[in-house]
């Protein structure tokens, strides 16, 4: 079982490895207060067939929710160096809005009353330069056990080379009867520059206690009710890890919801043998995209969690900033629920406030009066609004012409012409997501397939694809649950890493013979002994403040490689010295994925369409045959426009597209 809990839905996947047939889904209201409740809500029907789950796999966004919301965070203290206390506070010179006198920084997650220094000082080599006075440590101990303090992040100066003085911090915090979570920097992130190493210490601090509750309280109503499997938690990289690890470093479940879009589109990518795919994720608040070459999913390693964005990229100093992999994805707020509005200057916005699930879209009347991307879909007839969750879920087309007209009254325009500049609007923000992970990077997205999926992403797939003349588009089944059948496709991952103390680019060999010791140990205590390694070297030119993350082989010439991957990305390569910075390794371990069976092709013609109805295109409103997709079978093809409708989306085929069903039930769009 798969379930991607988001921030209006819950998706549930249930898959039959057996038979391998299209797997079960539902979707169930997100109940925010109780993430988990809406999963056994889910689970009431399998009453009987507890005892048959072999596996339950899980995206949740309880830690981005927490950042974003200043809820559930645990009261923190951080322990670091005399003359440290403020290295939070002082950061980098990142300013989330240069001209704006009064901008506000993100909250700090540690009052400075609770920022405790001790003496004591390493060199850069890990060599002791003051040794750690004990008496500070126990008087700073005492403070945070009177006051309640939940959680503890300790961070000194070059632990990352030598994290004697953080352990035996830890012993005296511990011995003088400190009872609650603690974490070292030196194991949340044992790489150079104190600022973001501490950045990420504390925000895996502040999260751990509530975030470790939660996935105990899963587990715990999981049992009450029968189901006894292993449960896995979708990391920020598309990896997944147990629930114990999880727990411990929720650092790695930030971005959980979107990476398993990615996965799914991956893992479809490899069956259709496309190369080259650009992901499409609209749901009820954000849209996603991001692009898969060759197998590959854009990684980066360092962003900022609870950070805002603009136009799909991330604004520097609006968030935490957190070291830990994660798939590069740009976001828009551009879903569903994104509200229309109109400024001061009488012209019409989209965005950035969402309507969210409660109260969400007017036409779910839940209190909702503001129109809503969903509501103008609604007004522009590319959703029925009685056929959504099989009829499960009630939209009123009445509530929505409301909302709509009360902007039209403003504008001076008809109803139907200010949903369809609602939608144009919406396009347009969500083509610079498409063009961000595109064009931006070098790349054509002429030559890209679009895989579309979410809730709301085949509604709008045609419209974006043509205004990057992309030629063929991907949807898959149930393409509103799609990410959560991704996260039937992952595998267990562990990330470990070590700085390379003499940076020269010739001698990382040492470095990684200590690391992979260190990796089969801490593997060996988790009980896992059937594995595979990816060994990556990050490298920079002598004098450069960041590294670039390259695949590692004993006797490669690493500066070689450093410099094609350099001229590759930035337009040139340097004669300068190479260093390598950190070595790391990525361990996978294999678990049980769901793999769909493949379906014999019988060209058909379609079935007699459901029905018709009359719908907003480019330029003009016209009526349109309207197919149910579960009649749809392998090999049946025809030709845009038209509606095609299913459980949990509705499929736009534009003009001059053409589409067919192939094996695997995905409908395949093509350019006419």
């Amino acid at each position: 079982m798969g379930t991607d809990v988001g921030g209006t839905f819950t998706d549930v996947v249930i898959f039959d490895e057996k038979s391998r047939k299209s797997p079960e889904v539902l979707k169930v209201p997100t109940n925010p207060k109780h993430p988990e409740s809406a999963i056994l809500e889910a689970l009431e029907r399998y009453q009987n067939r507890t005892g048959q789950f072999a596996l339950i796999s899980h995206a949740t966004t309880i830690a981005t929710n927490n950042l974003l919301t200043q809820t559930g965070l645990a009261e923190t203290a951080l322990i670091t160096n005399e003359g440290f206390r403020d290295v939070l506070e002082i950061g980098r010179q990142r300013r989330p809005e240069i001209y704006n006198l009064n901008t506000k920084r993100p909250r700090q997650l540690v009052t400075r009353r609770n920022r405790f220094t001790v003496r004591g000082r390493r060199l850069v080599n890990g060599s002791s330069l003051a040794s750690l006075v004990e008496e500070d440590l126990l008087t700073v101990s005492k403070a945070i056990i009177e006051r309640g303090i939940e959680s503890v992040a300790i961070s000194f100066l070059n632990s990352y080379v030598n994290p004697a003085d953080e352990i035996k911090a830890e012993k005296i915090l511990r011995h003088s009867g400190f009872k609650g979570h603690i974490d070292l920097s030196s194991r949340i992130d044992p790489q150079y520059r104190e600022y973001e190493r501490t950045s990420t210490t504390v925000v895996n601090a502040s999260l751990a206690p509530s975030v470790s509750q939660y996935l105990q309280r899963l587990k715990r109503r999981l049992e009450q009710i029968g189901i006894g499997s292993p449960v896995y938690v979708m990391n920020s990289d598309g990896t997944a890890s147990t629930t114990a690890q999880a727990a411990k470093h929720p650092i790695s479940i930030i971005e959980s919801g979107p990476a398993a879009g990615v996965l799914s589109s991956r893992n479809l990518a490899k069956h259709l043998r496309l190369t080259k795919a650009i992901t499409f994720d609209m749901g009820g608040t954000t849209a996603k995209a991001g692009a898969i070459v060759s197998g590959k999913a854009d990684l980066a390693y360092e962003f900022e969690a609870a950070g805002r964005t603009y136009h799909g990229r991330s604004i520097k100093g609006s968030g935490y900033p957190v070291r830990q992999p994660f798939i590069d994805l740009a976001e828009v707020s551009a879903g569903g629920g994104t509200i229309a509005w109109i400024d001061e200057t009488g012209n019409l916005k989209v965005g950035p406030e969402s309507a969210g699930a409660d109260p969400g879209p007017a036409a779910y009347d839940k209190g909702g009066t503001q129109a809503t991307v969903t509501d103008a879909s609604i007004v522009a007839g590319r959703i029925n609004p009685s056929k959504l969750l099989g009829g499960q879920l009630k939209l009123h087309k009445h509530l929505a012409v409301r909302a709509i007209g009360k902007l039209s009254h403003k504008l001076g325009t008809s109803i139907e012409k200010t949903s369809d500049l609602i939608l144009r609007l919406v396009n347009s923000n969500m083509s610079k997501a498409l063009r961000l992970v595109s064009v931006e990077r070098g790349r054509d997205p002429r030559e890209y397939s679009l895989i579309a999926f979410g809730g709301a992403g085949p509604v709008h797939a045609c419209d974006l694809a043509d205004e990057l003349e992309i030629k063929r588009i991907i949807v898959p089944p149930h393409p509103g649950l799609f990410s959560a059948f991704g996260l039937l496709t992952a595998e267990l991952s562990r990330i470990f890493i070590q700085p390379i103390i003499e940076q020269s680019a010739i001698n990382a060999e040492p470095t990684f013979i200590q690391l992979r010791e260190q990796a089969r140990k801490s593997l060996k205590q988790e009980g896992f002994t059937s594995y595979q390694t990816v060994e990556q070297v990050d490298l920079r030119y002598h004098g450069q403040g960041y590294a670039i993350a390259l695949p590692y082989r004993q006797n490669t010439n690493l500066a070689r490689l450093f410099g094609r991957e350099h001229k590759n990305l930035y337009g040139y390569s340097s004669a300068d010295n190479v260093e390598a910075v950190n070595a790391r390794i990525r361990v996978i371990i294999p678990i049980p994925k769901a793999i769909l069976a493949k379906k014999r092709i019988k060209f058909a013609k379609p079935p007699a369409p459901t029905g018709s109805r009359k719908m907003s295109l480019p330029g003009s409103w016209q009526k349109v045959p309207v197919y149910d997709r579960e009649n749809l079978l392998p090999g049946v093809a025809s030709k845009g426009p038209c509606i095609i409708e299913e459980y949990d989306s509705t499929t736009i085929i534009g003009k001059h597209w053409r589409w067919k069903v192939d094996s695997y039930y995905d409908i395949d769009i093509r350019s006419s």
